[in-house]
């Protein structure tokens, strides 16, 4: 786990490092990709450290504030790293299949405010989710038994109705997840058919590597 984690925190430095310095790497794909790192190192370091503390010392007790904080950090990391995939997904639809717009449609500006909404839709997110879960009366005790908190664990703990307003919730952010896949899905399928029309089997290969 830990070997994994460093490797994690290593490669996912050394992309911000890289983008962060590098001028040339200063573009649509390689701004999001940046957002991309820095919402992954952040979900590591929400689970990672809790993991390795409760190992080398052998407990799986974690407070009550920390299970809130744990649960909103995981979400909203998790969330942004969703929305940022998207918005990724639709950066390569309009490089590959509307190149003549993608100065006008993906501009500095644009990339800015599209992650920007990325990264406050996860936080929205987020918090309704921390909010309502954390908000529930618990009349089953507090202990989960286990050192990572998840929501459904949580609910199992209250015997509020109030509860259901939280499945709601979790099944709202399901099909908003469903519907952000299914972006993802059509516009790949678009940037092939796009891809194989292009005549030159160099260009393909160009075209294709841009996107994988």
């Amino acid at each position: 786990l830990l070997g994994i984690s460093l490797a994690a925190l290593l490669g996912n430095g050394l992309i911000i490092s890289a983008v962060a310095c590098g001028h040339h790497l200063h573009t649509p794909m390689f701004f999001f990709l940046l957002n991309l790192a820095l919402a992954f190192l952040g979900s590591i370091c929400t689970t990672v450290p809790k993991a390795m503390h409760n190992s080398l010392w052998d407990t799986s007790n974690i407070s009550y504030t920390g299970c809130a904080t744990q649960v909103f950090f995981l979400i909203f990391f998790i969330g942004a790293e969703y929305f940022l995939l998207t918005t990724m997904c639709y950066d390569r639809y309009v490089s590959i299949c509307k190149p003549l717009h993608y100065g006008t449609l993906l501009g500095s500006r644009a990339c800015t405010h599209m992650a920007a909404a990325a990264w406050a839709g996860a936080f929205l997110n987020a918090l309704m989710h921390t909010a309502n879960t954390f908000s529930l009366p618990l009349c089953h005790g507090n202990a989960l038994g286990q050192f990572f908190c998840e929501i459904p664990q949580i609910l199992k703990l209250s015997c509020s109705e109030s509860h259901l307003r939280e499945l709601g919730l979790m099944a709202v952010s399901a099909f908003l997840g469903l519907g952000c896949f299914v972006f993802i899905v059509f516009s790949y399928v678009q940037i092939f058919k796009a891809v194989l029309r292009i005549p030159s089997e160099q260009g393909r290969h160009k075209a294709f590597s841009t996107c994988l």
